[in-house]
């Protein structure tokens, strides 16, 4: 099995959100899936989504997976913007972005799910 770098990965939302006034992000993860269990469930629940809210590194993050950057390039950004604040950013990020797909807000464009993904 082929190890793949997680810093050369691109991630790219796959799931709405909405940016506050104050930058934060929000993020929306549908209850269902099932399209038969949605159609009878959701009518009785207050929202349709589970809301997810972002603090202002998160919401960074989140605004940089745009299918263009990868996990290093972000990781520099965030650098960039935050300086000591994010250290350890790599660490920091890793943990952050294997959530992200793990909750499956994400996706990673160049990864073929037939390789381990290394840290």
């Amino acid at each position: 099995m082929t190890e793949v770098n997680l810093l050369d990965l691109i991630p790219e939302r796959i799931v709405r959100s909405e940016q506050s006034d104050d930058g934060l992000i929000t993020i929306f993860k549908p209850k269902f899936k099932n399209k038969l269990l949605a159609k009878y469930l959701l009518p009785k629940l207050k929202s349709p989504n589970f809301k997810v809210k972002l603090d202002q590194f998160g919401s960074f993050v989140w605004n940089q997976c745009d299918g263009k950057n990868t996990v290093a390039q972000i990781g520099n950004l965030l650098k960039e913007r935050f300086q000591d604040n994010i250290e350890p950013v790599y660490d920091r990020l890793a943990v952050f972005i294997q959530s992200l797909a793990r909750y499956r807000f994400i996706e990673y464009k160049n990864y073929e799910p037939t390789k381990s993904l290394k840290k």
